[in-house]
């Protein structure tokens, strides 16, 4: 009799498989940014060995941008038809095909300039759209897989382990360069992709009633409170009604804003800490780092206050909170380190920003799962299109404002879209989920 109520008790225990399939996603989520922020970082030599200007490297950068939101949106729709399950594994074989193509652009040397640009411009648009659905699609499979309401942790994490990805690339890669050249080092990290995409498809589920380890306890924690998924939803499509949604929009623009911050430091900061703060290659990697590790608590830390303050104050205010405080508290991190004259106390002022900035991830993040629903890969593609619009735009005028007004101001231009994402945030109600009827 003992015997049989210990197995009972066994059985009733929930199993944690979510978690080991959020491992792989959060190592996919590190690699993706390995693979590309690898550009970001050998931009100096890069420019050096093939003759670009200031100018020229931020159309590229761009062109990585504007493919990056030209589909996310379909990124989100795929996930949400086809399940997270096939779309990671395409998505990650990718990956590592548009690396090593980046490798092999054509030599400056017997070549116009015009054409490596061109062909640089070209890479760097698919390097952007292969990357495009990995959030989108992580968003809808948080949003099956995780308790109502327990979708801001996962987020966040996920957005420590995209920052940690960039961590060690600003630590590593400037060593793999002075080792191999930029395209050597590019061509030892791409394999990553195909690790990522193999560990996935072996393991993964689209949905938790799939998997053959989640137990009956897991699958009620994970359903309770949930409402039934409807297989057949009236019209019109899922993603028309995400784009008609007042309250994606909103988020959609808020989130564009904040994004701001995550561009100057995605494509910029390393630049700015050569070129303009003085600090030596290997030392603005490591600095670098510090940015992207800071950036990693935050998102940690913003996932977890997030989920513990809905239980406290609500789904509307609990989501809220924490943006409008990351958002503003990042804008006055952001003037200060811009205008620092010390480089030491600047650059620790900017990782500060950043910290605070990636605080809001994990709420942006759960608030497109609250109002998505069922189409949270749909409501995460819009959201995430709007964001890197605003990849497509920092690039672009950090640069004509450093180049006509000085580094200083060009930095603390993303406070005023702090300002802008905070009021935004609170025209937002994440309590109103997307109707079915």
């Amino acid at each position: 009799m003992l015997e049989q109520k210990k197995n009972n008790q066994v059985t009733d225990k929930p199993t944690h498989i979510r978690w080991r399939v959020f491992g792989i996603l959060a190592l996919a989520s590190f690699i993706a940014y390995m693979l590309r922020t690898n550009v970001s970082i050998a931009a100096p030599d890069m420019m050096r060995d093939i003759g670009l200007d200031l100018i020229q490297m931020n159309w590229i950068n761009a062109a990585f941008a504007a493919g990056y939101a030209l589909f996310q949106f379909p990124g989100g729709i795929m996930g949400d038809s086809y399940g997270p399950r096939k779309a990671i594994t395409l998505i990650a074989v990718l990956w590592t095909v548009f690396t090593v193509t980046t490798a092999f652009v054509p030599e400056a040397d017997g070549t116009s300039i015009g054409l490596v640009v061109a062909s640089l411009i070209c890479v760097r648009f698919l390097v952007g759209a292969a990357h495009a659905p990995i959030f989108p699609v992580m968003t809808s499979w948080i949003g099956r897989w995780y308790p109502a309401g327990s979708w801001a942790l996962p987020q966040g994490l996920s957005s420590t382990a995209l920052t940690l990805g960039s961590a060690a690339t600003a630590a590593t890669l400037p060593f793999l360069i002075a080792d191999l050249g930029w395209r050597g080092s590019f061509l030892v990290i791409s394999p990553l992709g195909l690790l990522v995409a193999l560990v996935w498809w072996w393991y993964a589920r689209d949905f938790p009633e799939q998997h053959a380890a989640v137990n009956e306890a897991e699958l009620a924690l994970i359903n309770a409170d949930r409402p039934p998924l409807v297989e057949d939803p009236p019209p019109p499509p899922g993603w028309i009604r995400v784009l008609k949604n007042r309250d994606v929009l909103l988020l959609t623009l808020s989130y564009s804003s904040m994004n701001f911050i995550f561009y100057l430091v995605f494509f910029q900061f390393y630049f700015y800490l050569v070129d303009v703060r003085g600090f030596s290659e290997e030392t603005a990697g490591f600095v670098n780092s510090t940015q992207w590790i800071a950036g990693a608590a935050g998102g940690a830390i913003g996932g977890w206050l997030c989920e513990r303050l809905v239980r406290r104050v609500g789904i509307r205010r609990g989501h809220r909170w924490p943006i409008v405080a990351g958002l503003l508290i990042s804008g006055l991190m952001l003037i200060g380190g811009a205008y620092h004259p010390n480089a030491t106390v600047a650059s620790a002022l900017l990782a500060f920003c950043f910290f605070f900035n990636q605080l809001t991830e994990g709420p942006y993040w759960s608030t497109s799962v609250a109002i998505g629903g069922q189409f949270a890969g749909s409501a995460g593609g819009v959201m995430n299109t709007g964001a890197n619009v605003a990849g497509i735009i920092s690039p672009i005028l950090v640069a004509w404002i450093a180049t006509n007004w000085g580094w200083s101001l060009a930095m603390a231009s993303g406070a005023g879209f702090m300002i802008i994402g905070a009021i935004l945030i609170m025209l937002v109600r994440p309590d109103q989920p997307i109707r079915l009827d």
